[in-house]
């Protein structure tokens, strides 16, 4: 070869090595890499990538079973049209949009006949029965295809038209994971280029291959045994996978990360706890490291508007939940709506909903873009519900709000290093915020002596009983938007809890990995628990209509085009709504706990509704492990009404009638102790913690005074928030978590 020819490959090699470094180094800008030092907080970093084309059967922590062909054609690149055109044939993305706003312009059911509408077909799915898990998911559908996940993250691809399973994805999650603060959950899958990509509760995040549900790669998000998590749904947009950790509770340091969808590497990453130099760091304390393990996760899918090139997410509390003596500040990013670039991550701007947060009044609910006419100017807006009660509307392009929100003085506690003013946002709160006479004597009693507050009002060491509580307000489950009505639905929670400060106590100590809030807080022991489903006027943050249930409202909003808004009911009731004037128009009783978002689809014309019965562990509901979805043409009006042999199962898993568990066996000693720990992780842990040391919904286990009998009567009938295991747990079972609640209370 001649000189010329050895300079050309000598130019082409240099072009290579240079654009593959540059590859490696996307997204490495300041702010959006961990540094040393933060690697040593608890993020461990996908530098062993599983990018693995094998199949999935051979790997030992990875099942994949397929029972039928699959039929549907795969999902493509989807572009950003396709994501941003609200759902009609398919729903697929976990808010139905890139929007969130859970919209379909299908009309085919709507508020004149929707009351002819029957069930077409029911799956029993086999998996996450135990009381641990919880059922949340939001289901996709493509070409006539529904992805499914269970609490027990199992992934399951089914006929859209009939339900019955074509294949199903079973991973093993880690051996121990103990630090889901919530209970067992996913929110649900996301789907693209020919791929279901599945966020593990393990903080793993993997892809299958959408026609066989085989493994094609395997990253590692976080570390679980650091206290991270992750529980929300992964979002698909040019190319990148979106997914954020969650771990409040256990003092991690939460973030938001974008994945190449082709391998899984990972191509930003972004803090909602600012570090050193970055925009925030300055509401942390500069003598000492409370930022390291800051909180601020992230519980939801994030939105996001192509044309800003944005993405908006919500962040919840500030860690530990309830003590900020040591975490001076405002806390950035905690209880905000942030927004990043799209591409790089960068940070645009944020809007704090709760400053220096001490109550967990954080934001849980899912961000909703939308684009309204207000004071006669069409803005794009934004909503976020939070546990405060109020709906933040904001300017999407720069975070200023649309209504009006004022910074008012609140009451202070020194101890708890408070901040001064809090946002009060012009408009209707959708829960209330104080505790009227009225409502003590009605709710609490009126022998209740102890101290009263109303929002925003400090505790420390005299318990304070205040509303809205931790529950909400607004908590996770996903509100709506309406283009045609111009209304935002959102379901919220009104409930009484107490908190307190103890010096010494083990939940102000943090140690990696296991629980850690700071305080005490517990529900007010026979004071009952309300649920709202309230439409706001976007154009004046008004309430347009509301109804007031005797149960949290725990599932999530659904609202078309057809005047009609559907929700879930603890009861196991599917709910459709006038979405006008928010009269009820129908229901259906399933056979569980209806805690979950309903979606809607359209296969051959004909539109279809679906929701997942799971139950949840915190609402306190049935469990269950059934897809319920309906039609105009379906032919069961109610589920006394469907043979047996006509619900699809799982050709997986075995028959699972929510009958009482068997096969356990009266023992002695330290085996039923033993037997009762893991009874106990499957039942009782998502409330009351490890070795019940308390949880995010229950009180405190090792200071009980409670007798044997007493135990097993409070196991068997519940009371207060606490639902009754008496019809699901064999009398074997509950001495045997008797036993285990015994020796921790002993030690």
């Amino acid at each position: 070869m001649n000189r010329q020819t050895w300079i050309v490959i000598a130019a082409i090699v240099i072009i290579v090595v240079v654009g593959f470094l540059v590859y490696q180094n996307v997204g490495q800008e300041k702010g959006t890499e961990p540094s040393v030092e933060e690697n040593k907080t608890g993020n461990k970093q996908p530098d062993k990538n599983k990018n693995e084309e094998s199949d999935a059967n051979e790997k030992e922590d990875h099942t994949t079973v397929q029972h039928k062909d699959y039929t549907g054609k795969v999902a493509p690149d989807f572009s950003a049209k396709d994501l941003t055109t609200p759902p009609t044939t398919n729903w697929i993305t976990h808010g139905g949009d890139l929007f969130n706003r859970r919209y379909s312009p299908l009309d085919k059911v709507n508020a004149s006949n929707v009351k002819g509408l029957k069930l077409e077909w029911a799956t029993s799915l086999g998996s996450g029965l135990e009381f641990k898990y919880s059922g949340e998911q939001t289901p996709l559908v493509y070409d006539g295809i529904m992805f499914s996940i269970t609490g027990a993250n199992v992934v399951q691809a089914l006929d859209a038209k009939t339900g019955e399973i074509i294949w199903e994805y079973v991973p093993q999650l880690a051996d121990g994971l103990d630090t889901p603060c919530c209970g067992w959950i996913s929110r649900g899958v996301a789907i693209g280029d020919g791929k279901v990509y599945v966020s593990l509760l393990d903080a793993r995040l993997v892809a299958l291959d959408q026609k066989t549900g085989k493994l094609l790669w395997e990253t590692t998000v976080a570390d679980w045994e650091k206290g991270y998590t992750v529980t929300s749904a992964p979002l698909y947009y040019d190319g990148k996978i979106y997914t954020g950790v969650a771990g409040g509770e256990y003092g991690i340091r939460g973030y938001l990360a974008a994945y190449d969808a082709k391998m899984g590497r990972e191509i930003w990453r972004t803090y909602t706890v600012p570090g050193p130099g970055e925009v925030g760091h300055e509401t942390w304390p500069k003598d000492n490291d409370s930022w390291l393990k800051g909180g601020a996760p992230i519980w939801q899918t994030p939105a996001i508007d192509p044309d800003l090139n944005m993405v908006y997410l919500s962040t919840g509390n500030a860690s530990p939940d309830f003590d900020g003596s040591n975490r001076e500040g405002d806390n950035l990013f905690s209880a905000s709506i942030l927004a990043l670039d799209a591409t790089t991550g960068e940070y645009k701007w944020h809007f704090q909903e709760v400053k220096h947060d001490i109550w967990d009044l954080d934001a849980p609910n899912p961000v909703i873009l939308f684009d309204a006419t207000i004071d006669g100017k069409m803005r794009k807006g934004l909503g976020q519900a939070g546990k405060t009660g109020w709906v933040y509307l904001l300017d999407r392009t720069n975070g200023k709000p649309l209504i009006g929100i004022e910074d008012r003085p609140v009451p202070q506690e020194k101890r708890q290093k408070t901040a001064a003013t809090q946002p009060y946002p012009i408009g209707d709160n959708f829960v209330p915020q104080s505790i009227t006479d009225e409502m003590k004597n009605k709710d609490l009693g009126k022998d209740f002596d102890y101290k009263i507050g109303e929002l925003f009002t400090p505790f420390w060491d005299e318990p304070v009983t205040i509303t809205p509580s931790p529950q909400g307000g607004a908590n996770w489950p996903p509100s709506a938007y309406n283009p045609e009505t111009e209304l935002f639905y959102v379901l919220g929670n009104w409930t009484y809890f107490a908190y307190a400060h103890h010096e010494g106590d083990e939940a102000n100590e943090y140690k990696q990995g296991q629980n850690w809030i700071g305080s005490v807080m517990q529900p007010i022991e026979n004071a009952p628990n309300r649920g709202t489903v309230t439409a706001i006027d976007v154009k004046t943050n008004k309430i347009a209509w509301q109804h007031e249930w005797d149960a949290l409202a725990y599932s999530g909003v659904l609202t078309t085009k057809g005047n009609l808004v559907f929700v879930g009911h603890n009861d196991g009731r599917i709910i459709a709504y006038n979405a006008k004037d928010g009269k009820q128009l129908w229901e259906f009783k399933t056979d569980a706990g209806a805690n979950a978002p309903p979606i809607t689809y359209e296969i051959d014309g004909k539109q279809y509704i679906t929701i997942f019965s799971g139950g949840n562990s915190l609402a306190g509901t049935t469990h269950g492990d059934k897809i319920f979805t309906f039609s105009l043409e379906g032919q069961y009006a109610s589920l006394d009404d469907v043979p047996k042999d006509k619900i699809n199962t799982s050709p997986f898993f075995k028959d699972t009638d929510n009958d009482k568990s068997q096969g356990m066996t009266a023992s002695d000693g330290d085996e039923s102790t033993t037997k009762g720990l893991k009874v106990y992780e499957n039942n009782c842990l998502a409330c009351h913690g490890a070795e019940g040391v308390g949880g995010h919904n229950g009180p405190k286990l090792i200071n009980s005074k409670k007798t044997r009998d007493e135990l097993i009567a409070q196991v068997k009938n519940g009371s207060g928030n606490m639902p009754p295991f008496g019809d699901s747990l064999s009398e074997e079972e509950i001495n045997a978590v008797v036993d285990y609640l015994q020796s921790i209370i002993k030690k």
